[in-house]
């Protein structure tokens, strides 16, 4: 007859199937950082645990068992940002978020309504500003609260448009230097501040607006779009990923794409 632990049933391999699936998922976000050496030593020391646990050596086990418990609030220490991202996608993709969504079956009133967005002002001031070579970074806000970030600028509360865009970054413009963030089609603020990746993996050949405009969708669900000062190249990131080398032309349909989903 076999150990106890050894004894398979159908709701294992479910449960095996679930743990790989979020493993996975956190793999990705630790991905490219320094977290991810933490991680694989962590789930190492756990695999460990569970192996001598299952072999019943009760002191070692119980010696990894003290060692683990501290090591979920040194996670949580160390993997803070990380969390955070998790946390995020699973409130923005996913079941839940319809759930609470309109016609679901409940309703939060926090939840933002997304507004049209005016994409062709948008569009035509970075063709404009890429033409020029003026660096830019426009943040465009989606369900995440951006009121950290809109309170490191200079406040604006205007309507979207291109001169305005155009006339925020111009280079002897006070407000040139940082990021505008743009919520319910309305330019809330410019000159903001916004944190920087931390991806290891980041291309080596660019500058820290691309950094930031990056690091943004990596703290929230927010859309930014930067335009390069050295090259006049338009790059998007959403999701914790970059798009580089993006035409007027592509930049529109990426938006329209992302703007609906």
């Amino acid at each position: 007859m076999w150990p106890d632990f050894i004894t398979f049933r159908w709701i294992d391999f479910i449960d095996i199937i679930l743990v790989s699936v979020l493993l996975y998922q956190i793999y990705k976000l630790v991905k490219g950082t320094v977290a991810i050496s933490i991680f694989t030593g962590m789930l190492s020391i756990y695999l460990l645990w569970l192996i001598v646990k299952g072999l019943h050596m009760e002191l070692l086990g119980a010696i990894l068992g003290q060692f683990i418990g501290v090591g979920i609030l040194v996670l949580i220490v160390v993997f803070q940002q990380e969390l955070r991202k998790f946390f995020l996608m699973v409130g923005t993709t996913g079941i839940f978020p319809k759930l609470f969504a309109s016609g679901g079956l409940f309703r939060l009133s926090e939840v933002r309504e997304k507004s049209d967005l005016d994409i062709v002002s948008i569009v035509k001031a970075c063709r404009s500003m890429s033409q020029s070579k003026t660096g830019a970074i426009i943040v465009l806000a989606r369900q995440s609260n951006l009121s950290f970030y809109l309170k490191t600028g200079e406040n604006i509360k205007a309507a979207v448009s291109q001169r305005l865009i155009e006339s925020i970054f111009y280079k002897n413009s006070p407000l040139h230097d940082g990021a505008i963030i743009i919520e319910n089609n309305e330019i809330v603020a410019a000159r903001c501040v916004l944190p920087i990746s931390e991806n290891n993996n980041f291309p080596a050949n660019l500058g820290m607006r691309h950094r930031a405009a990056l690091g943004i969708t990596e703290n929230t669900d927010a859309i930014s779009i930067a335009v390069s000062e050295q090259t006049g190249e338009i790059a998007i990131a959403y999701e914790n990923k970059l798009h580089l080398h993006h035409t007027p032309e592509q930049l529109r349909e990426h938006l329209e794409k992302i703007w609906k989903n």
